[in-house]
């Protein structure tokens, strides 16, 4: 072989040896402990699903899935770091939808592009809006909760933990689509919502599902309506808002799964494969228990989710006319 010939194999060698690293790299995805990042406190329902996954993904994966709680800021300690992180698949969020939806448009700045910064992996679970009242006798029925607000406008208390949240959310959607008017009053915290609520401090609740069930199966809340485009299985005696006569009434505080942003491809798509094996009957069961729907989704419908929901929650905030802080 002349030196020519050399060279030219040399070329070669080493070109097929960079066009195979990252392919090689990526078919040994995970290849060491991955990190799911949750930016909130341990022992709530996004927590909870963090863990029941990881436990899932790392049977699957043959590698440990260690849940690392960064709580905070309404997620703006968590999601940063998930942001700034190697986008190699080893760093990963699971993360509620206000953190990636109406963020944007109840905070000034943030330090992350709920857009731009992340890369989707897959919905997990789909949690149902509901709307609950403590007084059975008064408002029996989504009929007459409408009719007495709109007799009374302003003057039908309902609970949130606090501005811009699902619960917030939901009594702005109802007004919207109904044109009546309530009067909010946030709290700091879903439990000190829902504790009012129980006491009848507060006239009504659109709480999110896991944190309403068990005071509904406990006959301590009257479920009205679901903000769901059909009935749960958890409450099949609950009709929908559709049903029950209101129509585009329909909200979702969902939880999905995220990489950051250039996460190659395959990695993405092991994960979503993953995901969709560990939503087994088990998990199914053990979520659905909580008032949780599993709803694994692809990740371009994650990201067509996100982008929706963004404009949705700014319309909602915009006609409530809060300012962003």
């Amino acid at each position: 072989m002349n030196t020519l010939q050399l060279a030219t194999a040399l070329t070669c060698i080493v070109g097929a040896l960079s066009f195979s690293a990252p392919a090689l790299a990526q078919a040994t995805y995970p290849d060491r402990p991955v990190r799911i990042i949750v930016g909130l406190p341990a022992g709530g329902s996004v927590d909870m699903i963090a863990r029941s996954l990881g436990q899932k993904l790392s049977t699957a994966l043959n590698q440990p899935f260690i849940i690392d709680n960064r709580a905070g800021a309404s997620g703006q300690i968590g999601l940063p770091a998930v942001a700034k992180a190697a986008p190699d698949g080893y760093t990963l969020t699971v993360s509620p939808a206000s953190f990636l939806t109406t963020n944007k448009s109840i905070f000034k700045t943030l330090p992350y592009d709920p857009e731009a910064d992340f890369t989707p992996v897959a919905r997990l679970v789909n949690q149902p809006m509901v709307l609950v009242v403590k007084d059975k006798q008064k408002y029996p029925t989504l009929a007459a909760f409408l009719a007495a607000a709109k007799a009374a406008p302003g003057q039908i208390t309902y609970a949130s933990s606090g501005d811009g949240s699902p619960q917030h959310l939901g009594g702005l959607m109802f007004e919207t689509r109904t044109k009546a008017r309530l009067l909010h009053v946030p709290y700091k915290g879903g439990a000190l919502a829902v504790n009012d609520t129980l006491a009848g401090t507060v006239d009504a609740m659109f709480a999110v599902l896991p944190e309403a069930l068990p005071h509904i199966q406990a006959g301590k809340l009257h479920a009205l309506g679901l903000m769901n485009p059909q009935r749960t299985a958890t409450l099949p005696q609950t009709p929908t808002m559709a049903e029950s006569g209101i129509a585009d009434l329909s909200l979702s505080a969902w939880i999905g799964l995220l990489a950051p942003a250039k996460t190659p491809r395959p990695v993405i798509d092991q994960l979503n494969r993953a995901v969709r094996t560990a939503m087994d009957a088990e998990l199914q069961a053990k979520l659905g228990g909580n008032g949780m729907e599993v709803a694994p989704s692809s990740p371009e419908e994650l990201q067509r989710m996100i982008a929706a929901d963004i404009k949705l929650h700014a319309d909602l905030v915009k006609a409530a006319g809060l300012t962003p802080q």
